[in-house]
């Protein structure tokens, strides 16, 4: 990955600064087609909540928030999720995956996705888990990094009316 100068931190304080820019860019990454959780178009003011809710499950533990910059732009994020429950503590989910549009083909999500994978394995776990909205073509990323899917919930997403979307079941092996 050279020439990708991006600069990881694993569960930073949530301060306001860091929550506005997480919405921002969440709100970017929609608006851009990203299938983080809603459909766009959305405003600040509709991803504002469920972000905050995110921070607070990821500040009050087990899950980790790891956020990558690029200087000080915040300009990546993904939440590793705790499956609390101890027949499946040795593997997590990877959710909000996300890298700003404007970096998007530069190596910045294959190096957020093998900080995970790191920050995973440093945590003893033995697989990563994750979900892809079908009709995107963001699966193939995942395969070029070694994810293979596992299954699918036929048309477990509603995008929109008459528009119900395949829900893409994603594992990596970390052993």
């Amino acid at each position: 990955m050279a020439g990708v100068g991006i600069r990881f931190v694993v569960d930073p304080p949530s301060t306001p600064e860091l929550r506005d820019e997480i919405v921002t860019l969440w709100t970017a990454v929609t608006n851009a087609g990203g299938a983080v959780g809603f459909v766009g178009p959305v405003t600040e003011d509709d991803v504002r909540p469920f972000a905050l809710a995110t921070l607070r499950e990821a500040a009050d533990g087990p899950d980790r928030l790891l956020v990558g910059y690029d200087g000080d732009e915040l300009i990546a994020l993904l939440v590793l999720t705790d499956n609390r429950f101890h027949l499946k503590a040795h593997w997590c989910v990877l959710k909000r995956v996300m890298v700003h549009p404007d970096r998007q083909g530069h190596g910045y999500g294959q190096a957020l996705l093998r900080e995970a994978e790191a920050l995973a394995r440093k945590a003893g776990r033995e697989a990563l888990h994750l979900t892809v909205r079908d009709g995107r073509g963001v699966e193939e990323f995942y395969r070029r990094l070694g994810y293979r899917e596992v299954g699918r919930l036929p048309g477990a997403l509603r995008v929109g009316p008459g528009d119900d979307r395949d829900e893409i079941q994603m594992w990596l092996p970390l052993t």
